[in-house]
């Protein structure tokens, strides 16, 4: 199966080929295709984004599109940034601009309140053919699955897995390997920011591992793609 990676975030693709490596797909890096487009991300959730990011891509090359959407959720903001993590300190900003902007806004909130979660909502949009191919065995053997995304025909046309991290916002940054809000995300059993754990380490537990390999699980129980 060959599968076109919806972002042109280098880190996350570097964690996503790296993630993916032991079933048999062919990844494929958006820089492929000339005139790639530049998806909107005007949802209200994190599951819309990925599937509409998924969906654009797989209509724009015609091959099934893997996507994402991740959100930093922190308890004291009343679950803000959310879906706007990315643009949390506005339009076409750095991270450090967004850890900034969280650090400030958290000032003066003590340790134990401040408790946060990353949320990652993962999209594999599939080719017709991939979706008929799902379809004739959840007819087979008379399945449903919460985890198959449904087209206007009700026929299946994406697959889509969440995973979860649960952690806390530390009071300054530490770590220099990681993106986005990674220097500022403590786990609090390790005593460690995801950003001074090295990508390894994030790897085994990251809330984009737990989404990845949800979806590897269910490439593999569909018959989508063997493991290697």
């Amino acid at each position: 199966m060959k599968i076109v990676l919806a972002t042109g975030n280098q880190d996350k693709i570097k964690e996503i080929e790296a993630i993916m490596s032991n079933i048999d797909v062919t990844l494929v890096r958006p820089d492929a295709f000339w005139g790639m487009p530049d998806v909107v991300e005007d949802g209200s959730t994190l599951k819309e984004n990925a599937l509409k990011k998924a969906r654009e891509i797989r209509d724009f090359t015609g091959c099934c599109a893997l996507a994402d959407d991740t959100g930093l959720e922190v308890e004291a903001l009343g679950g803000a940034p959310g879906v706007r993590s990315s643009r949390y300190a506005g339009e076409h900003v750095t991270y450090d601009d967004n850890n900034q902007k969280l650090l400030h806004d958290l000032d003066g909130v003590p340790v134990d309140r401040r408790t946060a979660c990353f949320r990652c909502v993962m999209a594999l949009a599939l080719v017709s053919e991939v979706g008929e191919e799902l379809y004739a065995r959840m007819i087979a053997g008379n399945e449903t699955d919460a985890q198959v995304a449904l087209a206007e025909s009700g026929r299946p046309d994406a697959l889509v897995t969440e995973g979860i991290l649960e952690g806390r916002i530390a009071l300054a940054k530490r770590g220099q390997d990681g993106f986005g809000f990674d220097p500022l995300f403590e786990i609090p059993s390790l005593g460690e920011t995801l950003a001074e754990m090295g990508l390894r380490r994030k790897n085994q537990i990251s809330h984009r591992y737990r989404a990845l390999v949800e979806m590897r699980e269910l490439l593999t129980r569909w018959k989508l793609a063997p493991e290697r």
